[in-house]
């Protein structure tokens, strides 16, 4: 295989005009990838976890109603990597990668006031191409614990309790 087999190139961002949360993953799973979906591994549990904080019930099964679940709570969803170069689904393979442009999107939705991102990678790679923004009085930055089944440390429980806090009022 050559290096452009691993070449990695996230989603648009799902968000509208009334987004005061956004979502922030490294980049998409080959699983996610291959289905054009975020967090379409069937062990991610992003989207149970998120159904039963916001709406204490189990995800739609449809694709466009999780976005929609989302959307409904004013919470938009994207990617701290734009590209990148990865064999797998690993965030510690990552390589070469570029970040999305933050400063843009925030410019383009001024009601985001929370930034939640999913695991380390997503924050590491936000911090590193948009340093300046971290020090934005009106963003609050959450790092949260990834919802990946590599992160077999933190079980849905734990998760949830972690997960809440910049959700709920």
């Amino acid at each position: 295989m050559s290096v452009s087999d691993f070449h990695c190139i996230g989603f648009r961002p799902s968000i509208d005009e009334n987004c005061t949360h956004l979502i922030l993953g490294s980049m998409p799973s080959v699983a996610s990838l291959g289905a054009r979906q975020y967090y379409a591994h069937p062990q991610n549990r992003f989207w149970p976890l998120m159904a039963g904080i916001l709406e204490q019930s189990p995800p739609p099964v449809d694709y466009q109603e999780r976005l929609d679940m989302l959307l409904r709570h004013h919470i938009g969803l994207w990617d701290s990597i734009a590209v990148c170069e990865r064999k797998g689904s690993l965030d510690a393979d990552i390589k070469n990668e570029q970040g999305n442009d933050f400063t843009a999107l925030l410019d383009a939705y001024p009601h985001i006031h929370t930034i939640c991102f999913n695991g380390g990678k997503s924050y590491q790679c936000f911090k590193k191409y948009n340093k300046p923004l971290l020090s934005r009085p009106d963003i609050h930055f959450h790092q949260l614990p990834s919802t990946s089944p590599a992160n077999a440390r933190w079980n849905m429980e734990k998760l949830t309790e972690a997960w809440k806090i910049p959700f709920l009022p």
